[in-house]
């Protein structure tokens, strides 16, 4: 598997191991409460915290929790202002990397992604620098063998769905946030199971990186995303995460 494109995918897998170190309930407790604080606590009524409370009732977070999730997003119950900020910087040989972070100590979060990106050969960038280079689209990445191509084609774009894209191993399906449910709705309706579905950050295009490069940007990622406070993280990197990984 090659090509950071895929790196979305790459991480649902790496959600066991994140769960046994508590990373991943801490994510989706911030990203529920900030859904709440944002959009109301009526999942009916707010699509980012449909989509929140989903995904943490399949990490089998417990309903109390997320119940008291929701309620520190209204203001039902206190705690620690959580605030969504997104930072912005280059990695090796200067590819672009986004960030979205929850946090609620912007000084602590800075320091630590800055230390991050300084040893592994990146640094981080002034707000605007690389946002340029990326759109908002939902994408849903299924199994290749999960549908054949003409069959899978019909149903994304009936349901509203932009495009279709073969990644290898993968089919990765792109649509605009505001018709990624309906898709996403579609795609489960037809009896398929994705490995992985969300709104994110995708670049216009990406750049190769080989050798020292690839290595150093595989380590920045993994350590992105393994932060608490780090939500997303998108980057126009393409490298070998095989020959990163023997590196």
């Amino acid at each position: 598997m090659s090509g950071h494109s895929k790196w979305a995918t790459i991480k649902h897998k790496k959600g066991a191991l994140d769960a046994k170190r508590g990373r991943i309930f801490t994510k989706l407790i911030k990203e529920i409460t900030v859904a709440a604080r944002s959009g109301g606590g009526d999942p009916a009524a707010n699509a980012r915290l449909r989509k929140a409370i989903s995904d943490a009732k399949s990490e089998n977070m417990p309903n109390d929790t997320i119940d008291k999730a929701v309620k520190r997003g209204t203001g039902e119950l206190e705690g620690a202002t959580i605030e969504e900020i997104t930072y912005e910087g280059y990695g090796p040989n200067g590819v672009a990397v986004m960030i979205e972070a929850a946090t609620d100590n912007k000084n602590r979060t800075v320091a630590e992604l800055r230390h991050m990106f300084s040893k592994n050969g990146g640094n981080l960038g002034e707000s605007g620098c690389v946002a340029w280079m990326f759109s908002k689209k939902g994408v849903i990445i299924l199994e290749k063998a999960a549908k054949a191509e003409d069959d899978l084609m019909d149903i994304v774009l009936n349901a509203g769905g932009d495009d279709l894209k073969d990644d290898g191993e993968y089919w990765e399906i792109l649509t605009s946030p505001d018709d990624f449910e309906a898709v996403l709705e579609a795609v489960k309706g037809a009896g398929l199971t994705p490995e992985s579905a969300e709104v994110r950050l995708v670049p216009q295009n990406y750049i190769k990186l080989e050798g020292k490069d690839s290595s150093q940007m595989a380590k920045l990622m993994d350590q992105l995303d393994d932060h608490d406070d780090v939500q997303k993280v998108a980057s126009n990197a393409d490298f070998d995460l095989d020959a990163a990984d023997a590196s």
